[in-house]
């Protein structure tokens, strides 16, 4: 029904919006640098993959950067996939592909659990930005 295309289309919009919303939180400067650090590495990597993703949603047509987002994971799940496929299997990659991909699911709802209520910023509790 002509309707329910409408009432997707916004529920698609909302849904992008809030994906932006978050990334752009998540790729304010952080101070990245080349660092030999390990951890340092990764989150540059994931920044860059991230900043991959929001470019690529943003050139999108309007009516498409909700599908666009969609299909993301399957490609970093794919990619996952291959460069686990190749770790020795007594560092237990699979376990580390979804104990990353969980925390990353858990990023998205504790953004919405942090910023699903209105309150004074004024407050003592912190929502680490």
């Amino acid at each position: 029904m002509c309707g329910d295309d409408e009432g997707t289309g916004e529920l698609e919009e909302l849904l992008y919006a809030r994906f932006l919303a978050h990334a752009r939180a998540l790729l304010e400067p952080q101070g990245h640098s080349a660092s030999p650090d390990p951890i340092a590495y990764m989150d540059k990597l994931f920044s860059d993959a991230l900043s991959r993703c929001v470019r690529d949603g943003e050139e999108a047509d309007p009516d498409k950067r909700y599908l666009r987002i969609a299909s993301q994971p399957l490609v970093f799940a794919r990619l996952a996939g291959l460069l686990a496929g190749h770790l020795a299997l007594d560092q237990d990659p699979l376990r580390r592909i979804i104990e990353a991909l969980m925390q990353g699911y858990a990023e998205a709802a504790r953004v919405d659990h942090d910023h699903g209520h209105e309150h004074d910023h004024g407050h003592d509790h912190d929502h680490h930005h």
